[in-house]
């Protein structure tokens, strides 16, 4: 006590020679690594060296189909890989979508971030039980200096468990042991012990089945906080929001892996046209150098140099292109899940789409209002608040209990005893006999003066509630408007792909036109000679407007493929559905048993035994638009719609279908 007072000083310490800190610099500062030892992936172990343009190799080619490389990034990505969250993923896996997802959430224990089972958890009974033993001996202040001896011991055990109706029933056993040798006690050494059933029920704030699973029990130690958000029915919606949220982020890694098939896809298209064009100047370049060399017309050295040049302009472009191809395909292995190089080159074996893609707008305003993932998950907080709405006004009321407890009470001087000594040999003897009795029955008021907190609470999730709503307003505006644009898209894209197909014949008929002329000689209409220049220049024009017009194809399909992803649909167009994995036997016949036990159950007329739907398997229909339809027209079904794997398009001809000119 004395040190504690004193505390602790520094001493004054005198080292002897002169030394360094080099302990604190080789252990202090040194940077550290966590003794984690975890196997490579066999996707980084055995991966090849990458394709450069430097060191090409002979691989073999992958023809690999659309609905091949959505099924591939599907099955391959447990963490889900976008073209957006590469430097997230690096830098923290853990804030990145994947698999994992839904189960974390739905085995979540902390409070404010639970599971539907840890919500069930606080319906679990409770058991406890607890003993102690002890002596004690005081001196009495007594002429005779009687030294007094006491021996004790106690027991408790108890079985509570909190109720759907937001009461709560418990079962008590105790009892306690005294031994003394005091001269004044009867009795020496005694049992005194009893059975007590205790049942509390809230009768205004905090009560009712509704409240209970929205809220779960109400909890004691938290003060003046209550909290509406921990029941059974939020932790489920919360599971579903995390079902959204998985839904979200498997929907933009398919429409990423689609974009990236195409850029590939275009990336090899260039790469054609450039090969194309360079050989094309490779020609012109040959026969202007042996004109040249043959002193004939049309080789003089400025159109030798000039053609040389355009080789080489050419040549580097096609360096590019192919650059561009090992790059792309980089990419699309990473969206894939797939090695940086296993021995094969992906190429893309779909060619892309050229059919007019007619949009029936309303229809796919229902689609996208019905079933775009985040609409789905801003009306589950939307239900959420609702729920917790109404339990909050439960709770900006009085609290109000009724309480009650029965117990039987029992006395001996053994705890347990066969033999015949009176009423009061045995504790347990006469706790059985049920003449020691007692009970309790009365209620408990408890009101904070004007309820400040709870009707703070109250409002603020009206408020949330408000914004929320307000919010679902704003986004099914936006997805209006991005709808919209993305049909405009289409249609813009399609009618420049026809364009850029026109200019593409003209190209090929201005080279094969020019070099005509050219190689005879001919002179125009101003008497000016087709030049080397003009014939390059044509050459170089067709591979432009053969690269235009596949970038605009593939803008098309782009366009498309935001549609169907704006639309709600994307994951149905591929073919992709959503389902949680299958149970175990173990489970199965869990969930059997409880099902049989629940059909002997009698139904009571008079009480609700069920809570209020508030989910559907469909989407929810939307009645609302369009007001000046017929009564009885439909424009749209709700029910859920037959995608085949790969979708198939109209052969060409068909009402309603134009293909782009050949």
């Amino acid at each position: 006590m004395v040190c504690g007072t004193v505390g602790c000083r520094g001493a004054q310490v005198t080292y002897f020679g002169d030394a360094e800190l080099q302990h604190y610099r080789d252990k202090m500062l040194q940077v550290e690594y966590p003794n984690v030892d975890q196997s490579t992936p066999p996707e980084v172990a055995y991966s090849q060296r990458p394709r450069t343009i430097k060191e090409p190799s002979d691989d073999e080619i992958w023809e690999l189909t659309l609905m091949q490389a959505v099924h591939t990034a599907v099955a391959n990505n447990k963490m889900i890989r976008t073209r957006t969250n590469s430097q997230q993923m690096l830098l923290n896996p853990s804030v990145t979508p994947s698999v994992y997802d839904p189960a974390i959430g739905e085995t979540g224990y902390l409070f404010g971030n639970r599971g539907v089972e840890a919500a069930l958890a606080d319906f679990d009974a409770l058991l406890s039980a607890s003993t102690t033993w002890g002596n004690s001996a005081t001196v009495q202040n007594t002429f005779a200096q009687f030294v007094n001896n006491n021996d004790t011991g106690a027991f408790t055990s108890g079985l509570s468990k909190s109720l759907a109706t937001g009461g709560s029933f418990a079962i008590n056993h105790n009892w306690n042991y005294q031994s003394t040798n005091s001269p004044f006690v009867p009795i020496s050494s005694n049992y005194v012990g009893n059975l007590q059933a205790v049942f509390n029920q809230p009768l205004w704030a905090g009560s009712g089945v509704e409240y209970t699973r929205i809220a779960g029990p109400q909890r004691a130690g938290f003060g003046s906080i209550t909290g509406v958000s921990q029941g059974v029915s939020i932790a489920r919606i919360n599971c579903d929001i995390d079902v959204a949220d998985f839904e979200l982020a498997v929907t933009q890694m398919v429409k990423d892996v689609e974009d990236m098939y195409w850029e590939l896809y275009l990336a090899y298209r260039q790469y054609d046209a450039e090969v194309a064009n360079r050989e094309s100047v490779h020609r012109s370049w040959v026969e202007v150098k042996a004109k040249m060399d043959a002193g004939a017309r049309g080789g003089s050295a400025a159109d030798e140099a000039q053609a040389r040049e355009n080789y080489f302009d050419a040549q580097a472009r096609v360096e590019t292109s192919l650059a561009t191809i090992f790059v792309t395909e980089n990419q699309f292995r990473k969206l894939l899940g797939l090695p940086v190089n296993d021995g094969k080159v992906i190429r893309p074996a779909d060619d892309p789409m050229e059919a007019e893609f007619v949009v029936q707008w309303e229809s796919s305003v229902l689609d996208a209002l019905t079933r775009r993932p985040e609409l789905r998950r801003q009306k589950w907080q939307i239900k959420s608040l609702e729920l917790q709405y109404r339990a909050a006004e439960n709770v900006a009321n009085p609290q109000l209990n009724f309480v009650s407890s029965y117990q039987a009470n029992g006395f001996g001087s053994n705890l347990i005893s066969n033999s015949s000594g009176g009423p009061y040999n045995s504790m347990y003897n006469s706790l059985g006999s049920g003449n020691l009795t007692g009970w309790t029955a009365g209620l408990q008021f408890s009101m904070p003066v004007g309820l400040r907190t709870a009707r703070m609470q109250l409002h603020n999730i009206e408020l949330q509630l408000v914004k929320a709503k307000a919010g679902l307003s704003a986004q099914e505006q936006d997805i209006n408007h991005d709808l919209a644009e993305a049909v405009q898209r289409i249609d813009a894209s399609y009618k420049v792909a026809q364009t850029q197909l026109d200019r593409k014949i003209a190209a090929v008929k201005r080279v094969e036109a020019t070099l005509a002329l050219y190689e005879v000689g001919a002179r125009d209409e101003q008497n000016q000679g087709v030049t080397l220049d003009l014939v390059l220049r044509a050459q170089a024009a067709n591979a432009a407007a053969e690269i235009a017009y596949f970038n605009s194809l593939i803008a098309y399909n782009k366009a498309i493929t935001e549609f169907h992803w704006r639309r709600g649909m994307l994951l149905e167009v591929d073919g992709i559905h959503l389902t949680e994995g299958e149970w175990d036997e173990q489970a199965k016949e869990d969930a059997l048993k409880r099902a049989w036990e629940r059909s002997y159950g009698t139904p009571v007329d008079s009480l609700s035994t069920e809570p209020e739907e508030f989910g559907s398997t469909v989407p929810y229909p939307k009645t609302d638009l369009y007001p000046g339809l017929p009564q009885g027209a439909e424009i749209h079904s709700i029910s859920e719609p037959v995608v085949p794997a790969e979708p198939t398009l109209p052969p060409a001809g068909d009402a309603g279908q134009t293909r782009l000119p050949e």
